[in-house]
């Protein structure tokens, strides 16, 4: 299974240690591939690697062309988690809902 996060939630408000956190566990522990859907892969790559953030995440895809559970900030998809940012009060609720949506 594939968890493909919208690129906008890897910038302000969310965080970006609870960003790496989010994809640290869902790599890890619920065993999903991590990609980033963006238009903009170089941006985006540019801005995530130096911080540590392509450590769990194994692509950049191009949006709407992989299927699995979506974290994103608007419905486009079925299977879609939203939320606004990625931060330490909503990082588990996050997971269970991913986890949720997952299995």
């Amino acid at each position: 299974m594939t968890l493909i996060i919208r690129d906008q939630l890897t910038c302000p408000p969310t965080w970006f240690a609870s960003f790496r956190d989010l994809t640290l566990y869902c790599h890890t522990f619920l065993r999903l591939d991590v990609v980033l859907e963006s238009g903009d892969a170089d941006l985006f790559y540019a801005w995530i690697k130096p911080r540590g953030g392509m450590d769990f995440i194994e692509d950049i895809v191009r949006p709407g062309s992989e299927p699995g559970v979506h974290l994103d900030t608007e419905l486009r998809y079925p299977g879609t988690v939203l939320t606004d940012r990625i931060a330490p009060e909503n990082v588990g609720t996050l997971i269970a809902r991913i986890r949720a949506c997952a299995a």
